[in-house]
C-alpha cells in the first residue's frame, strides 16, 4: 500500500539539509530547494532549474507540494479582488485583496469554515473542516501579492487575518506562516504590517504576548455589555469581558502595541445609549483605537445596519474621549466581499 506523500513544507531548512546529506548529496541542496518553496513560492518541483533532474525526480517520488489554487476571481467595481482558493483536497477558502490610494492590503483565512458561532458571520454557518496549513497561509498571500502587482502596479502591503476562520484557534500554524511571511527567506514584510484578529480568545492573547510578537492586535468586540456581547457571540461565555481585559492589558503591558477593536453597529442590537457607554468605558483600560464598521446583511433576519445617526453618536462619544475612531465602509458589495467581514466574519 502506497503511503500518502509528506508536504515538503513542512520540513524546515535543517530538515531539508538532512534529508540530502541522508540520500548522498550535498547539505546545501537543501538551502536550494528551500529557497525554490519559500522566497520563489514555487508549485512543482520542475521549476527547480539549478537542481539535476535526477534529484528533482527524487524529491517528486518523496514529497509533494500542497499548494493553493486560485479558483475563481472576481473583480469589484470598487477595485476589490475576491478569490476562491482551492486547497489540495478540494476544500474552498476565500482571500481579498482591498486596495486604497496608498496601499494594498490581503485579507487572509486561517481555517476552513470557522469553529466559532457568531450568528451575524456567514462563514460560522459553515461547519470548522480544518485548519490551514502554513504553507495554504502563505500561498495566499503570494496570490494576492501578484495580483497586487499585475493589477495596481505596486506590491502588497499589508495583511489581516480577518478572513474564514478563528486565527488564534490554529496559532501554531498561523505563527509559523507569519514567521514565514515576514523572514527574509520568505516575503521579507514587515511584521508592523500584518494584524491578526481575534474575536477574544483571553488565554491566547495572552501566549501571544508572551511569544513576544511583533504583528498588530484586533478584537472583534461588537458589544461591552456582557449579556449582548454573548447572545450576538454565544461562545464569548466561556470569554467573558473581565478575562479578555485583563489579557489585553497584559498584551499591551508586555508588547507596548495599542489594541484595535472591530466593531459593528446593528440597528436594535447595539446602537443604543448604553452600548456607545459601555464601549467608551471598555476602551478605556487599555490604549486602543476603534474602527466602526458597515455590515454587509447576509439575509433579512435579526442583523441589519444600523442607521447612520448612530454611528454618528459613536463617533462623537469616542472622539470626545480622546478615543481614535475609524469608519470602515464595507467593500466589494457587488461581489460580496468585504474585509473583517470577508463573507461577513469580521
Amino acid at each position: 500500500m502506497e503511503t500518502e506523500k509528506r508536504d515538503i513544507r513542512s520540513l524546515t531548512k535543517a530538515q531539508l539539509r538532512d534529508f540530502f546529506v541522508a540520500n548522498g548529496d550535498k547539505a546545501f541542496r537543501g538551502n536550494q530547494v528551500y529557497e525554490w518553496l519559500w522566497s520563489k513560492a514555487s508549485h512543482s518541483f520542475d521549476d527547480m532549474t539549478n537542481v539535476s533532474k535526477e534529484t528533482r525526480a527524487m524529491l517528486e517520488n518523496n514529497f509533494v507540494i500542497n499548494h493553493i489554487q486560485v479558483d475563481t476571481m472576481q473583480r469589484s467595481e470598487d477595485g476589490t479582488v475576491k478569490n476562491a482558493v482551492r486547497l489540495h483536497d478540494g476544500l474552498i477558502v476565500e482571500s481579498v485583496l482591498i486596495p486604497t490610494e496608498t496601499r494594498t492590503t490581503a485579507c487572509v483565512s486561517s481555517q476552513v469554515g470557522c469553529s466559532l458561532d457568531c450568528n451575524f458571520c456567514a462563514t460560522a454557518r459553515l461547519k470548522r473542516m480544518r485548519n490551514l496549513e502554513p504553507g495554504e497561509i502563505y500561498d495566499q498571500v503570494v496570490a494576492i501579492d501578484r495580483e497586487s502587482r499585475l493589477y495596481y502596479n505596486r506590491p502588497l502591503s499589508n495583511i489581516v487575518f480577518m478572513g474564514m476562520g478563528e486565527p488564534l484557534m490554529n496559532y501554531n500554524n498561523v505563527m509559523k506562516a507569519i514567521d514565514m511571511i515576514t523572514s527574509e527567506e520568505g516575503l521579507g514584510m514587515s511584521p508592523k504590517r500584518i494584524t491578526v484578529s481575534t474575536s477574544g480568545i483571553s488565554k491566547m492573547i495572552r501566549k501571544m504576548a508572551d511569544d513576544e510578537v511583533k504583528f498588530k492586535l484586533a478584537v472583534s468586540l461588537h458589544s461591552a455589555i456582557e449579556e449582548t456581547r454573548n447572545r450576538i457571540m454565544p461562545f464569548t461565555k466561556n470569554f467573558q469581558l473581565p478575562e479578555l481585559k485583563e489579557a489585553l492589558l497584559y498584551w499591551y503591558q508586555k508588547t507596548k502595541s495599542k489594541v484595535t477593536y472591530e466593531y459593528v453597529v446593528w440597528k436594535g442590537i447595539n446602537d443604543d445609549k448604553a452600548s456607545i457607554d459601555a464601549l467608551v468605558k471598555f476602551c478605556k483600560y487599555v490604549p486602543c483605537k476603534v474602527n466602526l464598521i458597515e455590515y454587509n446583511p447576509i439575509d433579512d433576519g435579526e442583523f441589519q445596519q444600523a442607521h447612520d445617526s448612530a454611528i454618528d453618536h459613536y463617533i462623537k462619544a469616542l472622539e470626545q474621549n480622546d478615543i481614535v475612531v475609524k469608519v470602515r465602509r464595507s467593500r466589494g458589495k457587488d461581489i460580496d466581499a468585504a474585509c473583517g467581514q470577508l463573507a461577513n466574519k469580521s
